[in-house]
C-alpha cells in the first residue's frame, strides 16, 4: 500500500532531527546516491556528445568518490 503525504521543508526537517543517528547516515547515504546520480546526469548533459572520452568520466567519478568519502570521514568525526 502507498500512501502521499504532502509536508513542507520543516516538516521533514524536523522529522530528520528526530531520528536516530544511524538512520541519518542511512539517509545521507540515499540522498548522495540520487545526487551522484543527477551530477552525472548533468555532466553527460553539458557534453552532449558521443565523443566522451574515458578519461572524462574517470575524473568525475574519481571526484564524487573523494567528496563521498570526504562526507564520511566527517560524519565519523561526528562534524555532519
Amino acid at each position: 500500500m502507498e500512501v502521499m503525504i504532502n509536508m513542507t521543508y520543516d516538516q521533514v526537517l524536523s522529522l530528520v532531527k528526530q531520528m536516530p543517528r544511524q538512520m541519518k547516515i542511512k539517509l545521507t547515504d540515499e540522498l548522495e546516491k540520487d545526487t551522484v546520480g543527477s551530477q552525472l546526469k548533468s555532466l553527460l548533459k553539458a557534453f552532449q556528445t558521443d565523443e566522451l572520452s574515458l578519461d572524462t568520466i574517470d575524473n568525475e567519478v574519481e571526484i564524487v568518490r573523494q567528496q563521498i568519502y570526504d562526507r564520511k570521514k566527517l560524519e565519523n568525526k561526528g562534524c555532519i
